[in-house]
């Protein structure tokens, strides 16, 4: 899978196929599930690779509303269920929202990665 880019006004959702890494920047504010649609697109095809471990680098993103975090939910249930991806999500300790709803993932999916720096 190559390298894509998702740009919205206000973020960029982008994935490094070498690492095998999405990385979040900006602010995600769509609504609802259907202006989500191109990232879980994204996040879907990425899944469909069947990689070792997925990197969710989320350190620079700045917001991210409840259609959003329902969105990380959804997808880290589907990669739950795959049983043989490890997820690794890195956040940062310096942006509010990202220590609460962060460690909900974990509990999602125990094996879940999470690094907040």
């Amino acid at each position: 899978m190559e390298s894509q880019q998702i740009k919205g006004e206000n973020y960029t959702v982008g994935y490094e196929p070498e690492t095998t890494t999405v990385n979040f920047q900006g602010s995600l504010r769509l609504s609802g599930m259907a202006e989500y649609e191109p990232i879980v697109n994204l996040l879907e095809d990425v899944t469909a690779q069947q990689p070792v471990t997925i990197t969710l680098n989320l350190q620079e993103l700045e917001f991210l509303n409840s259609s959003g975090i329902s969105m990380l939910s959804k997808f880290v249930i589907g990669a739950r269920k795959k049983k043989t991806i490890q997820i690794v999500v890195k956040g940062s300790n310096g942006i509010p929202w990202q220590g609460k709803s962060l460690k909900n993932l974990q509990r999602l999916m125990p094996s879940l990665k999470l690094e907040l720096e």
